[in-house]
C-alpha cells in the first residue's frame, strides 16, 4: 500500500528562499511541493513552523563520547551507537558520517590509546543491517598521522565498507590545531593525570614519532582514500602551503582551518571549508584558533559541523541565517552543501524526487526549537 503524508501551512526552507507551502511525501520520497497556506483535508497543519531538509553531519566525535562517558570508563559499543543515533535524531540530524579514529598508540607511553576502528565499523554496519538505526549512518575514518598503527589499520578496510570520508589529522603539538602548545597541554592533561616529568616525556615521544612516520602516514592516508573511493578531507590546515599540499592530494573538504590565511587558500583552491558549530555559538575556538564568525563574515564558511555538540548544528545554522540575513543560506551549510561535498545527490534539499529527510522547527528568541524529525518519510523523533 502507498504511504503518503501531506505537510501543509509550513514555511518551506528551499535552497535560496523561505516560502509558505505544502509538501507531499510518498513512500519516503518527496513527490509534490505547492506554495500557499491552504491545509488540504487529511494534511498535517504545521501552523507556520519551518520545514527544512534534515541536517547532514560530516564530522562528529559524539559516538566517542558515548563510548567513554567518563575518563577511563568504557561503554558497550552497540549501546553507545544506539544512544548516539537517537541523540542525533533528536537534534534534527538525519545523515551522519560517524568519525572513527584510525591510527593508535599502543606502546607503553602512559598515554596510549587502543585500536577500535574496525570493531566500531563492524558494529555500525551490523546495527544498520538489522534495521536498528533511526537515521542514515556512514563511515568517516579520521586518520591520525602521529600514531604507530595507522597503515595497518587502514589496510583493514576495503571498498565493501563503503567508507564515505577519510580525513588526514596530525595532532602533534606545536602545529595545526595546537600551534599553542599550552592549549594542547590543557586539553590532554584535562583527561589524564601527568606529573611534569611524564608530560615532558610524552611530548618528546610525539615529536619523535611524527618525525619518523609523518610523511609515510600522509602518503598512506591519501592512497587509502583513493583505494576506498572516499572523499578526502584535510584537518586543521593553518598555512597556505598546507592548503596547497592538501589540494595536491585531492582534498575536497577542509575541516576546521585554523587561520584566515588557510580559509582564503581553501576558497582559492575550490576546497569547501567546514567550521564547528560550537565555535560559532561560543564566539570563538576553544583552541585559540580563528573564530567561525570571522570566516562567516568574510564569506569563507561553507559547511557547519556539530563537532562535539549535536544540538549545536541547527542552532548554529539559524545563527548564521541571522548573520547573513538569509535563513535559507544559513541552513544550506547543514543540508545541501555538505550533501554535495560528499556526493550524496538524493538528499539535502526540498525537491521532488529527493529522499524525505525533513525536520520541523520553530524559532523563539533567535533559538530554534526542534519539533519533529523524519528520516526517509518515517518519523524518528
Amino acid at each position: 500500500m502507498t504511504d503518503q503524508t501531506i505537510f501543509a501551512n509550513a514555511r518551506l526552507i528551499m535552497n535560496d528562499e523561505v516560502v509558505p507551502g505544502a509538501l507531499v511525501v510518498t513512500d519516503g520520497v518527496i513527490t509534490d511541493i505547492a506554495q500557499g497556506r491552504a491545509v488540504p483535508t487529511g494534511a498535517i497543519d504545521l501552523e507556520g513552523d519551518y520545514l527544512s531538509p534534515g541536517l547532514v553531519e560530516l564530522h562528529t566525535d559524539n559516538v566517542e563520547r558515548h563510548l567513554e562517558p567518563r575518563p577511563k570508563v568504557s561503554w558497550p559499543f552497540r549501546a553507545a551507537i544506539l544512544a548516539h543515533d537517537r541523540e542525533l535524531a533528536g537534534a534534527g540530524i538525519t545523515t551522519v558520517f560517524d568519525a572513527i579514529r584510525v591510527g593508535s598508540i599502543v606502546s607503553d607511553t602512559g598515554a596510549g590509546y587502543p585500536k577500535y576502528a574496525r570493531k566500531m565499523t563492524d558494529e555500525i554496519m551490523g546495527v544498520r543491517a538489522a534495521g536498528l538505526l533511526r537515521i542514515s549512518h556512514h563511515i568517516h575514518l579520521r586518520a591520525e598521522v602521529c600514531s604507530e598503527t595507522l597503515i595497518d589499520e587502514l589496510d583493514e578496510f576495503s571498498t565493501e565498507d563503503r567508507i564515505g570520508i577519510v580525513s588526514m589529522m596530525d595532532h602533534t603539538p606545536g602545529q595545526r590545531q595546537f600551534v599553542d602548545v599550552s592549549k594542547f597541554e590543557t586539553y590532554v592533561r584535562g583527561k589524564r593525570n601527568y606529573t611534569n616529568e611524564q608530560w615532558d616525556g610524552y611530548v618528546e615521544f610525539l615529536y619523535g614519532l611524527q618525525a619518523r612516520v609523518g610523511t609515510k602516514h600522509e602518503a598512506a592516508t591519501v592512497a587509502a582514500a583513493k583505494r576506498l573511493g572516499a572523499t578526502l578531507a584535510s584537518h586543521d590546515d593553518t598555512t597556505a602551503d598546507q592548503v596547497a599540499a592538501s589540494h595536491s592530494y585531492g582534498v575536497r573538504v577542509a575541516e576546521f582551518p585554523t587561520t584566515v590565511v588557510a580559509a582564503e587558500a581553501c576558497h582559492a583552491n575550490g576546497i569547501a571549508t567546514i567550521m564547528g558549530a560550537p565555535n560559532l555559538i561560543r564566539g570563538g575556538s576553544h583552541s585559540g584558533n580563528v573564530a567561525a564568525i570571522d570566516l562567516a563574515q568574510l564569506d569563507r564558511l561553507d559547511i557547519l559541523s556539530s563537532d562535539y555538540v549535536p544540538a549545536g548544528l541547527l542552532m548554529a545554522a539559524v545563527q548564521l541565517g541571522d548573520v547573513w540575513g538569509n535563513l535559507a543560506r544559513g541552513m544550506r551549510t547543514v543540508t545541501a552543501t555538505p550533501s554535495q561535498a560528499v556526493g550524496l545527490k538524493d538528499r539535502g534539499t526540498l525537491a521532488i524526487g529527493q529522499r524525505a529527510d525533513i525536520i520541523r522547527f520553530a524559532v523563539k528568541d533567535h533559538t530554534p526549537v526542534l519539533q519533529e524529525t523524519w528520516s526517509a518519510g518515517k518519523r524518528v523523533s
